[in-house]
């Protein structure tokens, strides 16, 4: 897909105004990929929370879609406000921009996306991704997110598709094992993966519920 930045198509205005705004001492693409936002007793949680809440809400769809035309800052917000929303309508975006894995950091905003959306759908995407991805053991792109996804689906939905990537030996323990600075981390286990996409949601679920 090409970049287009968001001025070329009459779109100049999102990228101050929902990716480099800030709240805190950081812009909010920072905020969001740090994760600093999810730590406890964070100052500046309760205005980075109600800031995101209200772009998610009146956000329009040709913002967005300016905003997932370009880089990966313009993409990782998009998707954390495409999420927070719960805006289905975007799923086949966010799915096709996981599978592409075109840019750095934005894949693990997807993949929040989808365990937001959380549908069988979502699943299948997610299992798409991991079929794909696992077996490059050469690549470190967002696997351990697209899994975390998919087991929260797992338990959301009553499904079992990540069973065969977390058997003994089976493709994560490879892809894991073969990289070296990964192996015997104790953040790369499906449990911590799935604890971290638990963290990301349930948080997001108090934002819209506050």
């Amino acid at each position: 897909m090409p970049f287009r930045h968001p001025e070329e198509i009459g779109y100049g205005h999102v990228i101050e105004r929902y990716v480099t705004r800030k709240v805190s001492d950081h812009p909010r693409y920072l905020e969001l990929n740090s994760g600093r936002v999810l730590r406890p007793g964070w100052p500046h949680a309760e205005r980075h929370a109600r800031s995101v809440i209200d772009d998610a809400t009146t956000i329009t769809d040709a913002e967005l879609n300016a905003l997932l035309g370009y880089e990966w800052r313009s993409r990782l917000t998009a998707a954390w406000l495409i999420g927070v929303a719960r805006r289905t309508s975007f799923r086949e975006r966010i799915g096709d921009l996981l599978l592409a894995s075109e840019v750095c950091y934005s894949g693990g905003a997807y993949c929040f996306a989808l365990a937001r959306f959380g549908t069988q759908a979502d699943a299948e995407i997610l299992t798409a991704y991991l079929d794909h991805y696992l077996p490059r053991t050469d690549l470190r792109y967002d696997q351990p997110a697209a899994l975390g996804a998919l087991l929260r689906l797992d338990a959301h939905l009553g499904t079992h598709h990540a069973a065969r990537f977390t058997e003994p030996d089976a493709l994560w323990d490879q892809w894991v094992a073969a990289l070296v600075h990964l192996r015997d981390h104790p953040r790369y286990t499906p449990a911590e993966q799935r604890c971290w996409t638990d963290l990301q949601c349930d948080f997001a679920n108090g934002w819209t519920l506050g």
